[in-house]
């Protein structure tokens, strides 16, 4: 296991190994949030801290609900709401903020830069720019 933790220290978070890519995106949510999201299943990543949770008022349905420290109010983590998976029951999925983590650990990882505020909820979206592998010559 990989561990971080947010900026105070109060909020754990560990992950089994690097993601298969990283979503930079755009959209307000992210962009407000500071995330930039790994994608795991819920059982691959373990939370210890307190956090609060956000969950966004302008979706009649949210999928999901960030999660930040208490304290520093860093954003740790997303998971699916409970509305989301009394709909979708099969669904197992959540988002690490992949900042949190040093840099060495994405070298080798995708990042990609989907094109969130321009997405209309429905169908696939878009990139801004092309994707990179992260390594040692390259931040995002």
């Amino acid at each position: 296991m990989t561990e971080t933790s947010c900026f105070c220290g109060a909020v754990t978070i560990a992950i089994q190994a690097p993601p298969k890519f990283v979503h930079d995106c755009n959209c307000s949510l992210c962009r407000n949030s500071g995330a930039a999201w790994g994608y795991f299943s819920a059982g691959e990543v373990r939370v210890i801290g307190d956090t609060s949770i956000f969950v966004r008022p302008d979706r009649e349905l949210p999928a999901v609900a960030i999660h930040s420290c208490s304290i520093c109010h860093a954003t740790t983590h997303w998971a699916l709401t409970e509305d989301y998976l009394a709909k979708e029951p099969d669904a197992d999925r959540m988002g690490v903020n992949m900042r949190l983590f040093s840099s060495e650990l994405l070298q080798g990882v995708e990042i990609r830069f989907p094109d969130g505020a321009g997405w209309d909820g429905q169908s696939d979206f878009g990139f801004r720019r092309p994707s990179f592998v992260a390594s040692e010559d390259t931040a995002f």
